[in-house]
């Protein structure tokens, strides 16, 4: 058994989590942090977690000793505990933000920190499996990628590899309120949210900064460079717990592809043999994915204006946090990376 701590598990990543750990056959969960709850008993804290796998655990302030470490903490916090936790020989998955840009000064421009550890942005391995799946089974430290991020580069990295689009790119982007986290805001508040949708951070959302470097990445033996990329990303705020819709619009290269069964035949190609990336023959809803680790992909070509149109779906908690970080572990641990992952969604 692969002995594994969460670091801040009142966190709905960190109790995310708790649940797809509890079927792991090769995980074992046995130290749970939160300061907030320190000497509690999980199941006083959350009754839910009442199975019989959990029920002894008692949620301690420090982290003890582990094969491997989930950090669910905010960005700059979860950096100094990332530190610790590889200094003790741990190996980490990092939910936070706070190793994901490879530029220590982009970081402090999004996040408005000096980065804790920019010594480690140098090996740090952003973890998306997709795409850095060798580099990510030799890592120490893995930067779980953000949920729209991950919503983002899985719809669009075909396009941008494969030359299929422009360098224009526009990315509409739609999550549940999960998404923000469990700390209490205003916008957040029930009476705020219900039957409402709104925009947000128009004037740049952080996850742009992660979803530019990566499709910048992926333009090698794709577009050429002669001009830069341009990406609009405005996410919004729908009144559902779970589920990312990002809805990406780029000008389609029509030499490489003209009809949607074009696209979608070069989509299937690029994702053949990826577990938990499917291209759907219809546009996803975010309910179809509700509890699994799976992103589906919808390509299409609009004739009319031509240009190519690209709908990906997924559950910000389990593909766009907790999921995916489990895929990064079992990969860091040399087991396959579907190991204790829920093969299909909750419905309805």
């Amino acid at each position: 058994m692969i002995t594994v701590s969460i670091v801040n598990v009142t966190s709905y990543t960190g109790l995310e989590l708790l649940r797809l750990l509890a079927q792991h056959p090769q995980f074992k969960v046995t130290s749970i942090t939160a300061r907030s709850a320190a000497g509690k008993r999980l199941d006083e804290v959350f009754p839910q977690l009442r199975a019989r796998t959990y029920t002894p655990m008692v949620i301690a302030e420090e982290a003890e000793q582990t094969d491997l470490a989930f950090v669910c903490l905010p960005h700059a916090a979860a950096a100094e505990s990332v530190v610790k936790l590889l200094e003790r020989g741990t190996k980490v998955v990092d939910l936070s933000a706070d190793f994901r840009l490879r530029d220590a000064a982009l970081y402090e421009e999004w996040y408005q920190h000096t980065h804790p550890a920019p010594a480690l942005l140098e090996t740090a391995v952003y973890g998306l499996c997709e795409r850095y799946r060798a580099a990510i089974e030799g890592a120490s430290l893995v930067a779980n990628p953000g949920c729209y991020a991950t919503a983002a580069l899985l719809g669009l990295l075909p396009a941008l590899a494969m030359g299929i689009s422009g360098h224009d790119v526009i990315i509409d982007g739609k999550s549940g309120i999960s998404g923000a986290g469990r700390s209490l805001t205003l916008g957040t508040h029930y009476a705020e949210a219900n039957e409402d949708v709104s925009a947000y951070s128009l004037t740049g959302h952080r996850h742009l900064a992660e979803i530019t470097q990566e499709l910048e990445a992926a333009l090698a033996g794709g577009l050429p460079m002669n001009r830069p990329l341009r990406i609009t990303f405005i996410p919004h705020l729908v009144p559902m717990t779970r589920g990312i819709l990002a809805t990406c619009y780029a000008d389609l290269n029509e030499e490489r592809a003209s009809t949607t069964a074009e696209v979608r035949a070069l989509y299937a190609e690029y994702y053949a043999h990826e577990p938990f990336v499917e291209i759907v023959d219809q546009p996803p809803h975010t309910k179809w994915t509700y509890g699994s680790n799976h992103c589906l992909i919808y390509p299409m070509v609009d004739t009319r204006t031509s240009r190519l149109l690209v709908i990906s779906c997924l559950d910000n908690l389990v593909k766009g946090a907790a999921g995916q970080a489990i895929q990064n572990a079992n990969r860091l641990s040399g087991l396959p990376e579907t190991t204790g992952l829920p093969p299909v969604s909750v419905y309805p």
